[in-house]
């Protein structure tokens, strides 16, 4: 293992640019590595997915709702889901949204909850999901997205690094 804090050189001499081992290692080779894995992951994606899984981050329950946005709910629904959702249950939708993270957050029941399919589960198991029906279709929506968005083989085993196997 080199000498971290000993001048970096390229081959027998010293380097130009005048930096140590450890720049080098830890800034150089990193953001290569880093970059050539954000690459890797854009061409596995297309812009469509990226924004469906972003959107989709809105129903993540961690630190007590936190990403919860109305705005990222109704675009969800009207961009990926509009043959689901009619004018009407875009109505009860955003009702449902002034709602709903009010009643979630005072809820007991829904304190340690840390997955989508977590919250679906409760919502169910709390009959919330008939108080907040259109919310509830569209965490089942969510929840079969890596079903509907891996048209091959390879996109579907590239979604695993994004969703656990739950």
């Amino acid at each position: 293992m080199p000498y971290m804090s000993a001048p970096y050189k390229k081959g027998i001499r010293a380097c130009k640019q005048n930096i140590i081992n450890e720049h080098y290692y830890r800034i150089n080779i990193l953001n290569a590595v880093i970059d050539f894995q954000l690459a890797e992951l854009d061409s596995r994606f297309t812009d469509d997915s990226l924004e469906i899984l972003v959107l989709s981050a809105t129903f993540d329950p961690r630190d007590n709702f936190r990403s919860f946005k109305y705005e990222d709910v109704k675009n969800l629904a009207l961009r990926f889901y509009p043959q689901d959702f009619t004018s009407y249950d875009m109505l009860v939708l955003d009702m449902e949204c002034g709602f709903f993270l009010t009643d979630i957050q005072r809820d007991p029941r829904f304190a340690n909850t840390t997955t989508v399919s977590d919250l679906c589960r409760r919502l169910v198991q709390s009959r919330k999901s008939a108080f907040f029906p259109m919310i509830y279709r569209l965490i089942c929506l969510v929840l079969t997205l890596p079903v509907s968005t891996a048209t091959t083989e390879r996109a579907f085993s590239s979604i695993n690094i994004i969703k656990n196997k739950l």
